[in-house]
This record gives C-alpha cells, sequence and structure tokens, in this order.
C-alpha cells in the first residue's frame, strides 16, 4: 500500500508550506546580515549601524573573508600582528561615532581595511614590481607593486621600509597616498615622498 500523501489542499501541506518560507526568510535574513551577532551589540552603536544597514552589512562580510584569507597567508608571521591589529580596526571603526556622517566613516573604513588586507597579504595578483630611481641616484630606489583593489593600491618597498598605499583623486596621472607616504606618477615620472615632513623626490621609472 502506497504512504498517505497530503494533497496541496491539505491543511497539513499548507502548514509545511508556510514552515519553508519562515525557514528561507530567516536564511535570507542572516545571509544579508554581517558577520558578527546582531543581538550581542550595543544600541546606537557603530556595530549596530552595521547591522542595520545592508551595503555596509555587505561589507562586513567581504571583510570577514579577506581576514580569513590574510589569516592564512599570516600563519608564518612573526611577530603575529594581524589579530591585534584587526582589534584596533575595529576600535577604530567604532570612533566613526564622532563624525558628522557616520556612515560614510564606516564605510570608508571596511574599505580601506578590505584593501590594506588584501594588497599587503598579496590575496590579489600584483603587476611589478616597479623600479623607479629617484634623484638621479641608481642606488636610491623605489619598488612599487600595484594591485587591482577596489580602490586601487599599492605596495612600496624603500631599503627595509614598506608603504601601503591608495590611489587618491587625480586631475592628472595617478596619486597614491599613504600614511606618510605618497607617489604621484605621470607618464613614467614621478614624485615620491618618503616619511613624516620630507621633501619630495624626482624619479623615473628603470628604463625610461
Amino acid at each position: 500500500m502506497k504512504p498517505h500523501l497530503a494533497r496541496p489542499s491539505h491543511p497539513a501541506w499548507a502548514a509545511a508550506v508556510l514552515m519553508l518560507g519562515l525557514l528561507a526568510a530567516g536564511a535570507a535574513g542572516a545571509a544579508e546580515g554581517p558577520s558578527f551577532d546582531c543581538a550581542k551589540v550595543a544600541a546606537e552603536s557603530m556595530a549596530a549601524l552595521v547591522c542595520g544597514d545592508p551595503g555596509l552589512a555587505q561589507l562586513d562580510r567581504k571583510l570577514a573573508q579577506v581576514y580569513a584569507q590574510a589569516t592564512k597567508a599570516a600563519v608564518d608571521e612573526r611577530p603575529p600582528m594581524l589579530k591585534a591589529e584587526q582589534r584596533g580596526w575595529v576600535k577604530g571603526r567604532d570612533d566613526c561615532w564622532r563624525s558628522s556622517d557616520q556612515r560614510a566613516c564606516v564605510e570608508t573604513s571596511y574599505r580601506l581595511r578590505t584593501v590594506e588586507l588584501q594588497a599587503r597579504y598579496r590575496l590579489l595578483p600584483g603587476v611589478g614590481p616597479v623600479r623607479f630611481v629617484c634623484n638621479g641616484d641608481a642606488a636610491n630606489e623605489v619598488l612599487a607593486t600595484f594591485f587591482a583593489t577596489e580602490p586601487p593600491t599599492l605596495v612600496a618597498e624603500r631599503g627595509d621600509a614598506t608603504s601601503l598605499m591608495v590611489l587618491q583623486p587625480s586631475a592628472s596621472g595617478a596619486r597614491y597616498e599613504g600614511r606618510n607616504e605618497s607617489l604621484w606618477e605621470h607618464q613614467g615620472q614621478a614624485l615620491i615622498r618618503w616619511g613624516y615632513g620630507a621633501t619630495e623626490m624626482r624619479c623615473l621609472r628603470a628604463g625610461k
């Protein structure tokens, strides 16, 4: 004897369909939320702002994915800095409550942290290194590797020091800025500033 199956008009069928709909809605809501538990955040915090904004929640999920990739890439990093830096980044994001435009501040914070991890840990293919010779001295060189992040970034090396720089709006050429360094390139020539208050160097791409 074949087992009895509820027909579409049967009350049990309708209840099952309703339950499936609720489960699907819950799963969709979870997928659209951030990577952290919104039930545990303080009201009116920047984390709560992320929970209530689908665009910011998407940026949070993206950063969580990139951070997981960076954690794998940094497994042999000595000293281990990634976790401490991430905690510092969270504190910086939370300081956006001071901003007159909190959402814009939080969005910028997420975008910059994401591209920083992608570039620093080479999670995307890079172009380079490109060699710049500065002030006519072959020994005074800067190496730059460019990454197609969003926004674009580069990692510059000079001696034992490195600097992450992010592409800035510019009327001509490509202008990248880091914490205390900058690189402004136009037609194979570049103005590079290395260090706080340092004088800009005039540099040429090797071979130009």
